[in-house]
């Protein structure tokens, strides 16, 4: 006599389990979200039974080189080239350039000598052929295959031995013992783990391409975010021509690290030098635009902060933010209008960060600031001044970190003015001048 099946019901939001169904899942709230699964022991031939823990001083370590891709500004976000049994985890809006940035990056990895494994659960070989001959990638060595189980994925890579492989997506993939559908929690899970496992004993560096749910993040459990070394998000609206990818985790290296690509009809190009490219259609003596320097991991990047103060048609004036946090502004507005007596309760407040790139560091507040008083007074800010600082409750200025840096950055693009917190420990500067201020009032005074 067979023992019955154990039967549990997931959720496919949160990942918790109940005994039985519910309509509403009671840890995070959702409805009709409790699927029925079966409970399979399952076995990876790629995890040791018996593991025996070792001295940390007995293990011996040698210091393998990172595997550069032939792309700068993809090894700047893995903080240097790809590292040798890595298990990275890229996501991003369909349509994105997830797979295009893939099959560029194993073309070159490819070409280089290395053996690179392209596996896709979402197109056939011959598609990934087409696309790859309309990027100029067809004529390489890597190899490619269409597969979704996750066993035979295994087995594959066990034969092959690549260096480098990725799996496109991990939504796609599935385990034949498990009875729930591709892309369900514990299938993703289930196929993360085992892949882990593989990447850490084989040495193979492995990349997951993994969708997004419409909040923007990855689909499946947050637990698959925990997993893999490094995750990286690929940002960018269609109707912007260039696309960001951000590093939000990273093992190996920064995190926040950003690399700036844009997209042509041959696929990605990288952007090497960001700062001249967000600035480069700025409106010259235009109220209500000023630059500011956001760090983005070890780069400082300057951007245009828009801010545009209108009288409210509405009985409740709006609070539209594009691109910074709309927490942030909110309060510096408050700031303004206590401290500095400018009345911005009763106007329509609008804030922009032109390019589509996202900023929310707090050592843009001056340029939030005066964007949002250059529109108010309708006076235009000098073009070639650059604004670093936070701004607190009472309106004082403090300091920010890296400011040496991002001062290097407005002197390299040509400005010649920059207002910084008065505590700023400065170096020496030739062709910049640095005014420091110790208070909101006084750099109004200042400009205005």
């Amino acid at each position: 006599m067979t023992k019955k099946e154990k039967i549990t019901f997931k959720c496919q939001s949160c990942d918790n389990q109940t005994l039985q169904w519910m309509g509403r899942c009671p840890n995070c709230g959702d409805w009709d979200s409790l699927i029925k699964e079966k409970i399979h022991k399952t076995s990876n031939k790629f995890t040791n039974e018996k593991p025996e823990p070792v001295l940390m001083n007995s293990i011996k370590f040698e210091q393998t080189p990172r595997i550069y891709t032939g792309i700068k500004e993809f090894d700047r976000v893995l903080g240097g080239g790809i590292v040798n049994g890595s298990l990275v985890l890229i996501g991003g809006d369909p349509g994105i350039g997830k797979s295009t940035l893939m099959l560029q990056v194993f073309s070159n990895l490819a070409n280089s000598g290395k053996k690179a494994l392209y596996i896709s659960g979402e197109e056939s070989i011959i598609q990934i052929k087409m696309r790859g001959k309309r990027l100029a990638s067809d004529s390489c060595t890597m190899l490619v295959a269409a597969e979704t189980n996750i066993d035979s994925i295994l087995g594959m890579a066990e034969k092959e031995k690549p260096d480098v492989m990725v799996i496109d997506s991990i939504q796609t993939t599935y385990n034949p013992n498990i009875s729930s559908t591709p892309g369900s929690v514990t299938q993703i899970r289930e196929a993360c783990i085992q892949l882990m496992n593989m990447a850490k004993q084989t040495n193979i560096s492995i990349f997951l391409v993994g969708h997004v749910t419409k909040v923007g993040a990855i689909a499946g459990p947050r637990i698959m975010e925990h997993m893999v070394d490094t995750v990286l998000y690929f940002e960018g609206d269609k109707s912007h021509m260039f696309k960001i990818l951000r590093a939000v985790k990273n093992r190996f290296g920064s995190t926040n690290e950003i690399g700036v690509f844009e997209m042509k009809t041959k696929g990605l190009v990288e952007i090497s030098n960001p700062s001249a490219f967000f600035l480069s259609e700025r409106s010259i003596n235009t109220p209500g635009s000023v630059v500011s320097s956001s760090m983005e991991g070890t780069r400082p990047i300057l951007v245009e902060i828009q801010g545009l103060v209108s009288n409210s048609g509405f009985g409740t004036p709006r609070r539209t933010v594009l691109g910074l946090d709309q927490n942030r502004v909110a309060l510096i507005a408050a700031v303004m209008e206590k401290r500095l007596g400018i009345n911005l309760s009763g106007l329509d407040i609008f804030m922009n960060v032109t390019g589509g790139v996202k900023v929310i560091e707090p050592a843009v507040d001056i340029g939030i600031a005066l964007a949002l008083a250059s529109s108010f007074f309708d006076k235009p800010v000098f073009e070639r001044t650059a604004l670093i600082g936070e701004i607190g409750l009472t309106g004082e200025i403090r300091t920010v970190s890296h400011a040496d840096q991002r001062i290097k950055e407005a002197e390299k693009m040509g400005f010649t003015t920059c207002i910084v917190p008065k505590n700023t420990q400065l170096l020496n500067f030739k062709k910049i001048k640095i005014k420091q201020a110790s208070s909101l009032k006084q750099i109004i005074d200042m400009l205005f």
